[in-house]
């Protein structure tokens, strides 16, 4: 600490390019500060620094014997003290992931002891150093928020316990899925609608979820005990309701279960298959040297859809890539709404085929081929449904949404095909097939990094940042955090240092994806485990990516 103050106290008013004197480690008696990166300018992302305290001097060694689960679920714990203790210091920020607990470097348990990564933000007055301010905030605020983030005595320890045990929990029940033959289970009691579209925190005085009988199931979990709830079967899933009844609100509580909820928010019963992707219409994004047989042929002028590429794609064409792109990186549930999807992709009802001859359309409708996803690929689907019911046919359970609450309505839907037998013929032409994954050109992104100065940062959940280039995402619904995009842009930069041509993209992602992904990664605190799934979509709507069938 002496030699850092040392340094400070010389830089009083001078420009602000000197504080980059301060990067180095520094010795606090019972930690060590790491000041890995300093600003360049007042105005400019926050200085880096990292803090490691051993666990002989936080009498929180036994959490090294926890479960992985359990581990996780403290070191969040742990960044969100931080972030309460650090309140008081606008300048000192550490990074947490919402409403919800995900693998994050934020805090990490090494063989030593804690570390915290977070960022400060060095002051300044104009361009001048205000060097006793950043003395204050180093050697006096500091040091308080890194002990008692770091100190039992300090953490509220009963709250730590609850926190560890809801996430472990819900690893447990999500674990139990393939098991018990489910794609997702929602518990009796959980409460589904968020405050309003932007703020995810549980609505007040709303209707909490309750299982119809038929579908309702026990899971155990290793805290709790038993939970009964819904269980969502494998295979295809329809929800169906009247407007305003909770069908997107079902579906989008599923979606986003695919990580854990942190206490209260209302979603702690809420497990989903963690491979489960939600795909929509996507109006004008890229689609690289794809193979759309399955779903779209013999197009007008004879353009090729077997090795398809567009910068433009229509919503119809869009659903169908990001379908065949979710399959390539391993999906094994669809989760899809009939509000963002494109009609003509999703169903052409028989007045329609009678107008329009098979010969004239190009698409094989979904709900003729979904049935084929489910049985030659395993792959289940739970589509939100209001306006057709030729999609009754092929479904194996019909959930009906009426005041929020869930109605198993299966065995009247089967009614209702014999009462109302459709003429709709089928339009698969040809059999499923299943298709090569594409080979990605990991040289032209290493182009790309070097040419945009190797910079790589998230924009918000929106954006993300390759060298100079920006790639949309905001269709993927199911990013929680700019944390995972910054994740996403590091693995491409791993991607980017393999030599050649990769074969399979989304297997080299799940090598890097393991249990020490963090290791290969920058000592960032604003990093999160992203799925292998996310971070395919991604790259799939990366413009200047160059991939080949």
């Amino acid at each position: 600490m002496d030699v850092l103050t040392a340094k400070l106290k010389k830089l009083e008013k001078q420009n602000y390019r000197a504080y980059q004197q301060i990067k180095g480690e520094y010795d606090f008696g019972d930690y060590n500060l790491y000041i890995d990166y300093v600003q360049s300018d007042p105005f400019a992302s926050a200085s880096r620094l990292r803090a490691t305290r051993a666990w002989s001097l936080t009498g929180l060694a036994w959490l090294k014997d926890k479960s992985a689960a359990y581990q996780m679920a403290a070191r969040d714990f742990i960044a969100r003290s931080f972030a309460e203790f650090a309140k008081q210091e606008n300048s000192v920020t550490i990074h947490v992931t919402g409403q919800t607990v995900m693998d994050s470097t934020s805090v990490l348990f090494t063989e030593h002891g804690i570390e915290l990564r977070f960022r400060m933000s060095l002051p300044a007055e104009g361009r001048d150093i205000l060097a006793k301010k950043a003395l204050n905030t180093l050697t006096f605020h500091m040091p308080k928020f890194i002990r008692k983030a770091t100190n039992s005595r300090e953490l509220d320890m009963e709250a730590l316990a609850q926190h560890c045990e809801i996430v472990e929990d819900q690893e447990a029940l999500r674990a139990q899925l393939s098991d018990k033959n489910l794609v997702a289970f929602i518990a009796n009691g959980s409460v589904l609608p968020r405050i309003a579209g932007n703020c995810d925190l549980p609505m007040k005085d709303a209707v909490e979820f309750q299982s119809p009988k038929e579908l309702e199931t026990t899971m155990v979990a290793p805290n709790k005990g038993e939970i009964r709830g819904l269980g969502i079967p494998k295979g295809i899933t329809l929800i169906v309701g009247g407007g305003f009844h909770g069908k997107s609100t079902l579906l989008t509580a599923i979606e986003r279960s695919i990580y854990n909820h942190i206490p209260g928010d209302g979603r702690e019963g809420i497990v989903s298959d963690y491979n489960s992707m939600k795909i929509r219409a996507e109006d004008g994004r890229c689609v690289h040297n794809l193979n759309l047989a399955n779903y779209i042929n013999h197009l007008p002028l004879g353009r090729d859809t077997r090795d398809f590429s567009t910068q433009d794609a229509s919503g119809s064409t869009s659903q169908a890539a990001w379908l065949q792109e979710s399959i390539e990186a391993g999906v094994t549930t669809l989760l899809i709404d009939e509000d963002t999807s494109a009609t003509n992709f999703m169903i052409r009802d028989e007045r329609m085929q009678a107008l329009v001859s098979k010969g004239d359309e190009p698409i094989t409708p979904l709900v003729d081929r979904i049935g084929q996803l489910r049985d030659e690929m395993g792959i289940s689907s739970l589509v939100v449904m209001g306006g057709s019911g030729d999609y009754l046919d092929v479904a194996d359970t019909v959930i009906q949404m009426h005041d929020f609450q869930a109605i198993d309505v299966t065995e009247k839907a089967q009614q209702v095909i014999v009462l109302h037998p459709t003429e709709r013929k089928n339009e698969c032409e040809t059999p499923l097939e299943t298709i090569t994954p594409r080979s990605l050109n990991c040289m032209a992104l290493q182009a790309i990094l070097a040419e945009g100065k190797f910079r790589v940062s998230a924009k918000g959940t929106d954006s993300l940042r390759f060298g100079k280039e920006f790639t949309e995402l905001s269709a993927l619904e199911q990013i929680e955090s700019p944390s995972e995009i910054n994740a996403i842009g590091w693995l491409w930069f791993q991607l980017a240092q393999t030599p050649g041509w990769s074969k399979n993209p989304a297997q080299d992602l799940v090598a890097m994806l393991g249990d020490n992904w963090h290791e290969n990664m920058p000592n960032h605190g604003d990093l999160a485990k992203p799925r292998v799934l996310d971070t395919m979509a991604a790259l799939n709507r990366f413009r200047k990516a160059k991939f080949r069938n």
